[in-house]
């Protein structure tokens, strides 16, 4: 059963290789989203959104070549199997796992378009698993805080990002579920889909949230946060 869930961003500058001259502006998200993760359990199933939606077994390994360094990341054991071609999620999971010491870790990718009740319904099966497993949720807020954000200014983006932070400060699967697809597609939200597949295994039993880092320091929402199955 999944009793504790970690909600984290997936930019690459998480990995300091990749941002040599950015390492110590970026280390208290880092470090949020380090500290969350060492909460999980050994074995992971982690969750996000790509066009490439499939499951990808803990077997698989990747590089950040594509992003500038050839950094090698496995979904467990040691990266020293051939690297596939995997999407930025995988290797953020694989990447985090490696930071935390954890046995290993399945990724399961949905689609951007993936509905509120397809996400639900996603988060509903992975509550049956067997065994003591922990959720990595992996997705950004809104790209469009400000003149200088990626996706441009939206005066929404602050409030919208403001009401994912307390719902996840609160445990508040709800809120998360009623977050609305078009929204969030004009916002430039990535995290949409992994947090609603948090949200529909949340609906069973009692959760308690934590949120350890919320800021959009370069345009970007990251939202960092645990919950634990009360």
């Amino acid at each position: 059963m999944i009793t504790r869930a970690a909600v984290v961003p997936q930019p690459p500058l998480l990995v300091p290789e990749l941002v040599p001259g950015a390492v110590e502006q970026t280390a208290s998200l880092r470090d949020a989203c380090v500290a969350a993760v060492k909460r999980l359990p050994p074995r992971w199933v982690a969750v996000g959104a790509t066009a490439q939606a499939c499951p990808i077994p803990p077997s698989a390994c990747g590089t950040f070549r594509g992003f500038g360094v050839d950094v090698r990341v496995a979904l467990s054991g040691a990266a020293d199997g051939e690297p596939a071609d995997l999407p930025l999620p995988a290797l953020l999971a694989g990447w985090l796992r490696e930071q935390a010491g954890a046995e290993s870790v399945e990724v399961e990718l949905l689609t951007p378009s993936a509905g509120p009740g397809e996400c639900a319904a996603v988060g509903e099966r992975l509550a049956a698993l067997d065994g003591d497993i922990g959720l990595l949720v992996l997705g950004d807020g809104s790209n469009r805080h400000g003149v200088a954000a990626p996706g441009g200014d939206d005066p929404r983006a602050p409030g919208f990002d403001a009401e994912v932070g307390a719902a996840l400060a609160a445990a508040d699967a709800g809120a998360l579920l009623g977050i609305a697809p078009g929204l969030a597609a004009e916002l430039g939200v990535q995290g949409r889909v992994p947090w609603q597949v948090l949200a529909g295994l949340a609906r069973t039993g009692t959760w308690h949230g934590e949120l350890l880092y919320s800021e959009a320091p370069l345009g970007v929402a990251y939202h960092v946060a645990v919950w634990e199955r009360s």
